[in-house]
């Protein structure tokens, strides 16, 4: 049953993990708030470009698809029944996680925090929430069946301690500036 739940969670969930990651590794370009201010602060900052936004959409839409090809393969190891993704779905995840990411930046500069300072709490699940929110939005009727409270609920646990692990690991291939 623990097992089942993980690997549901983080299954579902991989369309929305990919995102931010492909948008690093892509980004750069122009800036989505165009260099505004409001306030006397950048809107969004240099870290949100357009490029890296389309980059993880597409990367997270794409993996959807892919997971969808060798979802039977992965279920039948793991003897667990994993879910497919329609294309409303992975595509819902894949931007919402972009989304949520952006709203948590516009957050970060009304605050008075810098591009790469740490907010905790927002940092870990800001892309989780736009993940969850247009995939439901998106896909209603396989959200509902997906994403079980008990799957919420792994997905809620799971995903801080992944978002550590991967950004110290990041930090320490010198892929981020900071550990966060």
């Amino acid at each position: 049953m623990v097992v089942s739940l993980v690997a549901t969670a983080f299954w579902a969930m991989l369309p929305a993990y990919v995102p931010n990651n492909a948008a690093v590794l892509a980004g750069g370009g122009r800036p989505i708030d165009g260099g505004r201010t409001w306030g006397g602060r950048r809107v969004l900052g240099d870290g949100k470009t357009w490029r890296g936004t389309a980059a993880g959409t597409l990367a997270g839409t794409l993996l959807a698809v892919v997971l969808n090809a060798v979802g039977p393969a992965v279920s039948g190891a793991l003897g667990v029944s994993l879910p497919t993704f329609p294309l409303a779905a992975g595509f819902g995840l894949a931007l919402g996680a972009m989304l949520g990411d952006i709203g948590a930046s516009f957050l970060k500069r009304r605050s008075g925090r810098e591009r790469g300072a740490a907010f905790p709490g927002l940092d870990q699940l800001d892309f989780v929430v736009g993940a969850l929110v247009l995939a439901l939005v998106a896909a209603p009727g396989w959200f509902s069946a997906t994403f079980t409270l008990p799957v919420l609920a792994v997905v809620l646990v799971m995903t801080p301690v992944l978002h550590v692990v991967t950004n110290v690991g990041a930090y320490l291939l010198g892929l981020k500036n900071e550990p966060w």
